[in-house]
């Protein structure tokens, strides 16, 4: 934990600090309790812009391969992050998000999956409605705009540094397990309601991005 808030204080607020980020919604975070945070996904910078909006330790999903390189994977398991197939087979990860969340700490799930490009949220995946529901757990869903533009779109390997936007939205609560199955039409519903919102969000914070 005190590692955490070392690389919190020094990488997650001195990049909002570089890229001069605007953040708004910060007040829709639950204060305490396990929840998820489903962010649009652009850039590995997405990391620690989304690790500013709350004081509180956010723990996150990896694919296993980052976990594999020597160094990176051994500073993403103390920063919090723990390995997961992305071939959906993964059970031994969705027990330790379960487990996360009911020890009533804040979950990052990327819905869209991996990182994509653009204005647009891409399709998302089941997993944020699936581990809300099965967990009992609101989603908040965060837009981060101007991340993809620090290594990408600019033909150069040198990273720039235009400015930053971040909205946080209202919690989406899922609907109480009405049984021991989670229904497949009821991710299906949470997760497009995810997408609506997360659309929202991520076209407010290239406006404020912009503004």
């Amino acid at each position: 934990m005190l590692f955490y808030r070392v690389v919190h204080v020094f990488v997650a607020r001195g990049s909002a600090l570089v890229y001069r980020a605007r953040i708004r919604g910060r007040e829709n975070l639950p204060r305490q309790g396990g929840y998820i945070l489903a962010p649009s996904h652009r850039s590995m910078m997405d990391i620690p812009f989304l690790a500013v909006v709350t004081p509180r330790r956010v723990r996150f999903m990896g694919k296993v391969e980052v976990f594999k390189i020597p160094v990176v994977g051994t500073l993403f398991r103390w920063l919090g992050g723990f390995p997961v197939l992305r071939d959906g087979t993964d059970r031994k990860a969705v027990r330790d998000a379960i487990e996360i969340l009911h020890a009533g700490e804040p979950l990052v799930v990327y819905p869209e999956g991996t990182r994509q490009h653009g204005h647009a949220i891409q399709p998302l995946q089941p997993g944020a409605a699936y581990l809300a529901i099965r967990a009992g757990v609101p989603i908040v869903p965060v837009g981060i705009a101007g991340s993809e533009e620090i290594f990408r779109s600019h033909g150069t390997k040198r990273p720039r540094f235009d400015r930053v936007g971040i909205v946080v939205g209202e919690p989406i609560v899922p609907p109480e397990r009405t049984g021991t199955v989670v229904k497949r039409d009821v991710v299906n519903e949470v997760t497009n309601v995810l997408a609506k919102e997360l659309q929202q969000v991520l076209d407010e914070a290239y406006a404020l991005r912009d503004a």
